[in-house]
């Protein structure tokens, strides 16, 4: 296949890009490079002839459209989105420009290409999403792709009305669709702002570990390349118009995953053990959600995925690589904000 994949240079998309290419799909990666999109991230793979890069902003249309026409995609996979909850909060105009616009644009170039091309079957448009779009769970239960929409963020609400967008455009254009909603992602090249990077650097650096409230929310944590393979799979067996919850299987609460990073580089480094004596406490954020936790029924039993990576087996990799790759992060610390925001689970 031929993917066109936005937010390629992204956390999640850059492994999405880097496991097509290892399974022999061309790749064509369109992002515009923001703070949280690096060329570093797709450099594994950018040399192998499969990926071609186009830096572009989904909120550019016509852009979008000469993108399409250009490199005649079998199918689009679309990850580019503004995925910070806090930043959605300082700055929330980014979000509905960039999630709910830039969808908008993305659907419609996707639709006039599909026209165009007299509506080939084998095209698909997979518009990935998240868990937060259904709100929170108390200490019981969890996500199904039935469970009713409740966004309590500027992001999460963004989120949700893109897939909404997606669905409309499945039930009045036709446009063949496929949803995913995932849960907390974590693994390599995870931008320094979010808790497990920020948990991990601030630790190596012997810096305050800040957590907001008391640590009790819980997240389902999923490993970014378990992920990448569901996605994958999705686009390739997913029924048109269906969505499909992705998870780890892995619930736990911030406080727990914090000191289990914490005992990994006790073990890594130490010297400068107990890395928990560095935890602090911060004023939570507003409308942080208590818990979420995904159910991956359909997508275990209709798609044959589920997650391989055990979440302490996670951690242990995901230390390990921002041990072994310090000249990925080290540039990212002096980005404005990224040392000074508090790490949250998104």
């Amino acid at each position: 296949m031929k993917l066109l994949i936005t937010g390629g240079a992204g956390f999640i998309g850059s492994a999405v890009v880097r496991l097509a290419v290892a399974r022999g799909h061309d790749v064509v990666v369109l992002d515009a490079l923001t703070y949280a999109g690096r060329l570093e991230n797709i450099a594994p793979v950018a040399d192998s002839g499969r990926c071609h890069f186009e830096r572009a902003d989904i909120r550019d249309r016509p852009a979008v459209e000469r993108i399409f026409s250009r490199h005649q995609p079998d199918a689009v996979m679309h990850l580019a989105a503004e995925s910070h909850v806090d930043r959605s909060i300082d700055s929330p105009a980014d979000f509905i420009e960039t999630n709910l616009t830039g969808t908008f644009n993305m659907l419609e170039a996707a639709r006039r290409y599909w026209t165009d091309r007299d509506r080939f079957a084998q095209f698909r448009f997979h518009h990935i999403s998240t868990d937060e779009v259904f709100g929170s769970l108390g200490p019981t239960g969890a996500f199904t792709e039935d469970t009713a929409y409740d966004p309590r963020s500027p992001y999460s609400a963004s989120k949700a009305g893109s897939d909404h967008l997606v669905r409309a455009w499945f039930h009045t254009y036709g446009l063949p669709v496929v949803l995913t909603n995932c849960s907390n992602n974590y693994g390599p090249y995870h931008f320094p702002e979010k808790l497990i990077p920020k948990t991990i650097l601030n630790g190596l650096m012997g810096k305050p570990i800040p957590i907001y409230g008391k640590g009790e929310n819980v997240r389902d944590w999923l490993y970014v390349e378990d992920h990448a393979e569901a996605l994958l799979t999705a686009v390739q067996k997913g029924a048109l118009g269906r969505s499909y919850n992705i998870g780890g299987q892995a619930e736990a609460r911030n406080i727990d995953l914090v000191r289990t990073i914490c005992a990994i580089l006790d073990d890594r480094r130490p010297d400068s053990a107990p890395h928990d004596r560095l935890i602090t406490w911060v004023e939570d954020r507003p409308g942080h959600d208590a818990r979420y936790a995904i159910d991956p029924t359909r997508t275990m039993t209709e798609l044959g995925w589920q997650p391989r990576m055990t979440l302490r087996e996670g951690l242990d990799r995901t230390v390990d690589w921002y041990l072994d790759n310090e000249d990925w992060w080290r540039p990212l610390l002096d980005q404005s904000g990224v040392a000074t925001r508090v790490g949250t689970a998104r």
